[in-house]
């Protein structure tokens, strides 16, 4: 019997996981949640209402890091995290900074980017969204959408948007001079980091 994953689509988080089942070649069913009620279901199968979920028989396991640790431990090639303990120490440390600081500027700058790009919005429903409540978020008038991106652009604020342009600056820095963020080899730190860039290179479609 293959693993489920509760995900939300368009979640970073779920992305994360769905990174690492794809690298270690894992079978799975996707189980996308629907906000609100799906929740309500997900809170009674695993104790609490957030994504990624993973179901793999018996076992519930929630928390992206926590599946990606679980999974590692289960099905430990390739490998994902390195055997030697600095570089094992430098993937989690990045790990949590890709999962803390850089998704906090990256979920902000796509929230802000959607209340202007009509498509943007619609594309971030879950696809269980009836027809005219779509219709209804893609055509909100531009006045009502422009003063929530003023207020995004005043949560983001210069500080946190320079702080977002100078993390990518580094990661490009660290890309340019390695293939991978640590050691030799695709690990943890890699997968945590292009899932949160998926935030900002979401397709225009």
């Amino acid at each position: 019997m293959s693993m489920q994953l509760h995900q939300f689509r368009h979640s970073a988080f779920c992305e994360k996981v769905r990174l690492v089942l794809a690298v270690k070649r894992l079978p799975y069913t996707v189980v996308e949640v629907t906000p609100g009620l799906g929740q309500l279901a997900l809170f009674r199968l695993s104790g609490q209402r957030q994504v990624p979920v993973l179901v793999d028989g018996s076992e519930v396991i929630a928390d992206s890091s926590a599946i990606a640790l679980y999974l590692e431990a289960h099905h430990p090639s390739p490998a994902l995290l390195p055997a030697d303990p600095g570089e094992r120490a430098r993937v989690l440390l990045l790990e949590d900074w890709a999962d803390t600081a850089m998704a906090a500027g990256c979920r902000l700058a796509l929230v802000q980017a959607a209340a202007t790009d009509p498509v943007l919005r619609s594309a971030l429903l879950p696809d269980s969204t009836p027809g005219p409540l779509r219709q209804l978020v893609s055509n909100l008038p531009s006045e009502v959408m422009g003063s929530v991106g003023e207020a995004f652009d005043s949560m983001l604020g210069a500080g946190e948007r320079q702080r977002l342009l100078a993390n990518l600056e580094q990661l490009a820095v660290l890309a340019d001079a390695q293939p991978y963020l640590v050691g030799s080899s695709l690990s943890l730190a890699d997968v945590a980091v292009a899932a949160q860039l998926g935030l900002l290179l979401f397709p225009a479609s």
